[in-house]
């Protein structure tokens, strides 16, 4: 499975310039590679982000996750998501877990992996936890 060149780019720039809150990837299985699906605004929340996972296929995500530190300090961690939803096809959840390692490993900067198969696994205290 072969990665787009744009989807490194649009990782940097949501990793450097901050330009995306998040960015999702499909696996097009014509062209088999991985390409961008849809990218949101930095501004954009995480319910926007938890409503651009499709509901019955699966997706890799990436999301910059902004919090404050006890300490009052304001950072942020990069969460790669598997995302594979219990009702998505068979073809493609095997699809989507073999071609993770070779994917994620070409997105360098990543501070931690959540694989989920429904929405409570990707809970806003999920990413929280943690993140600390």
């Amino acid at each position: 499975m072969g990665v787009a060149d744009h989807c490194k780019d649009t990782f940097l720039e949501l990793q450097r310039k901050k330009t995306h809150r998040y960015v999702i990837f499909k696996i097009d299985e014509k062209r088999k590679e991985v390409v961008v699906d849809k990218t949101g605004g930095a501004a954009e929340s995480y319910d926007d982000f938890m409503a651009s996972l499709p509901e019955n296929d699966c997706r890799y995500a990436i999301y910059d996750f902004d919090f404050v530190t006890d300490e009052n300090c304001q950072k942020s961690k990069i969460f790669f998501i598997a995302w594979s939803p219990s009702v998505s096809r068979i073809r493609a959840k095997m699809l989507y877990a073999t071609s993770k390692d070779r994917f994620r490993r070409e997105l360098d900067g990543i501070h931690y992996e959540i694989q989920a198969t429904d929405p409570t696994e990707l809970d806003l205290e999920v990413l929280r936890d943690r993140a600390h």
